[in-house]
């Protein structure tokens, strides 16, 4: 049996942190990765000379961002596009009312106004909620206090929807009244023109990484750890374990003895949420320039309301739109035609005439078997310290990492870094500077 010092399962950004900064303090650590390729849930097609991030995109915030200081540190090119956690305003955004027709300059801006209200409300009543309140409960709370018309108040409800939705990719009444804390950002927010997985490639330089290794079981003991894959079992003194809340949770993955109620109680009530990303690349610019956004209101937007314009990034007309919750849910039965069909349908009601996209690129990260969804979201029942409380080490032989073990910004790569961070200080019993992963040759 192969013996290391540090055995990591998952060749994400967690496990390549952690790996690389245990690396670079003189253990030998293997990495064991199910995919064929590292990066995990940051997963770049590359059709031609186009880079498309199929999984994670942005930076949400450069400012005292690790991820942004390492991918500045690896040469990666980034462009500013700051969509401000599903903002109201604040860039060119199009709203079309419930008829199709585009609401005027001065409409936009009350409704706007009429969202930053509640939101201000939203923070007192969240403050008071307790761990059975669901994001639903709070935010109708908070719109009832304003005492609005029953119009006036279902456009702000939908808005509240949509942004729930498409930030934790799980309907509103399913998310915890606190699953939405993190959901500020600061300084710019940025993607990558060339592709988000030249980061993990970077940081998976000079790693003993395995591809196609899928880990099925890790027992823990007194004496270490025992990992057994495709590839054999081996032996380590540790282990760092960063695969997905929705592979921790199957059958198919198991942990031996069973993880502590310490662990267990916080990882039940995390589920990994239903989001799915559809790109569409047209022949012309239809929507016109200096669209930020298009949103439309009303019914008709229940499964489509968002479309993001991302053509300066490859100077092709392209949007981005997204499935979420229960759109996403529904839309695993379809076919790629029915997606693309159910779009332009309502892409048509506020654009009649537009054509036909030229290419369109539809994820399923629900049916991927590494993630069983895109990311964590706390459930009704949950409280905040559920993520930190994941990562709680387990006979000092066991380290859970990966985005939903960090609660500051669960969710994104900069929490996926930061929990890969914090492994490999466990495992070493000491601190290490976070620059170490992009300031040492390995």
């Amino acid at each position: 049996m192969e013996h290391v010092d540090t055995i990591v399962v998952g060749a994400g950004v967690a496990g390549l942190t952690a790996a690389r900064l245990l690396q670079a303090a003189g253990q030998r650590v293997v990495v064991l990765e199910a995919r064929d390729r590292v990066g995990g849930r940051v997963h770049t097609a590359r059709p031609g000379a186009r880079a498309t991030d199929l999984g994670a995109s942005w930076i949400h915030g450069t400012t005292d961002s690790p991820v942004a200081d390492a991918a500045r540190a690896f040469g990666m090119r980034m462009v500013e596009f700051t969509v401000g956690s599903f903002q109201p305003d604040g860039r060119p955004i199009a709203y079309y009312a419930p008829d199709g027709t585009r609401l005027a300059d001065e409409a936009a801006a009350a409704f706007a106004a009429d969202i930053r209200t509640v939101d201000q409300r939203l923070l007192e009543v969240i403050e008071r909620s307790g761990p059975e309140d669901s994001y639903r409960d709070v935010t109708d709370r908070a719109i009832a206090d304003q005492g609005w018309d029953p119009e006036r108040a279902l456009r702000v409800r939908e808005f509240v929807e949509h942004r729930t939705e498409e930030q934790y990719g799980a309907w509103i009444d399913d998310l915890a009244a606190h699953g939405l804390d993190d959901d500020q950002v600061e300084g710019d927010e940025v993607v990558f023109p060339d592709g988000y997985d030249r980061l993990p490639a970077h940081l998976a330089e000079g790693l003993d990484v395995r591809l196609g290794h899928l880990v099925s079981r890790v027992t823990w003991h007194a004496a270490g750890v025992d990992v057994t894959s495709r590839g054999g079992t081996a032996s380590a003194a540790a282990a760092v374990v960063t695969v997905p809340v929705g592979v921790l949770q199957s059958a198919s993955f198991t942990i031996d003895p069973p993880l502590p109620p310490a662990v267990a109680e916080p990882l039940a009530r995390l589920r990994m949420n239903a989001f799915e990303k559809v790109f569409l690349r047209f022949p012309e610019r239809f929507w016109g320039e200096g669209v930020y956004a298009i949103r439309q209101q009303g019914p008709e937007g229940r499964r489509w309301h968002s479309w993001y314009d991302l053509t300066p990034l490859h100077d092709e007309p392209t949007l981005l739109t997204f499935a979420a919750g229960p759109a996403a849910r529904e839309i695993r039965t379809w076919s790629r035609d029915q997606v693309i069909a159910s779009v332009m349908q309502q892409l048509r009601r506020l654009f009649p005439g537009a054509p036909d996209p030229i290419d369109v690129d539809v994820t399923d990260w629900q049916g991927d078997p590494f993630s069983h969804g895109s990311y964590a979201y706390m459930t009704v029942g949950s409280v905040t310290s559920d993520h930190d409380d994941l990562a709680t080490p387990v006979g000092d032989v066991l380290h859970l990492a990966g985005e939903a073990t960090w609660t500051d910004d669960p969710a994104t790569v900069t929490a996926a870094m930061c929990s890969g961070h914090r492994a490999a200080e466990r495992v070493l019993g000491r601190p290490v500077a976070i620059e170490s992963i992009w300031n040492v040759q390995i």
